[in-house]
């Protein structure tokens, strides 16, 4: 059975905020394990204004910090590292394949692959239509 969460759940979990929470749903996740998530981009988001005003597109950044998001929802949701903040540690093999665009539904996949104390890893996806647009390898550290 699926554990998902709404905007209140996820907030409960990591300390993001509007404008920088970037996930708008989780459809499943398993603490310590792994989340998937949805980001929806809209016209509306502030970036679009100036990335780039004749052809937006979501920076490569943002959609790397999505996955970072929704690796937290995983690792954060495990009693041992309730109530802290993940930071990145480091991010390897990253992959941009596909532009995302306002309008589309960005499914976030990160599956965290080994812990050590307060440092780990994880591999994560983001696709739309089910066509990889960024794929990478996430690093972080418990920061309190």
């Amino acid at each position: 059975m699926a554990n998902s969460l709404d905007i209140m759940g996820i907030q409960e979990i990591i300390p993001h905020r509007h404008p920088f929470l970037l996930l708008d749903k989780v459809e499943d996740y398993e603490p310590g394990q792994y989340c998937v998530a949805y980001k929806n981009f809209t016209y509306d988001e502030m970036f679009f204004r100036g990335h780039f005003p004749q052809m937006p597109i979501v920076p490569g950044v943002l959609t790397v910090e999505a996955l970072a998001q929704a690796g937290a929802v995983a690792i954060l949701s495990q009693e041992e590292f309730k109530g802290k903040i993940a930071v990145f540690a480091g991010i390897d093999n990253c992959k941009f394949k596909k532009q995302i665009v306002p309008g589309d539904t960005v499914r976030l996949e990160t599956k965290i692959t080994a812990v050590r104390g307060p440092m780990g890893v994880g591999e994560a996806t983001a696709t739309v239509d089910g066509k990889v647009a960024v794929s990478c390898t996430l690093k972080f550290a418990i920061a309190r």
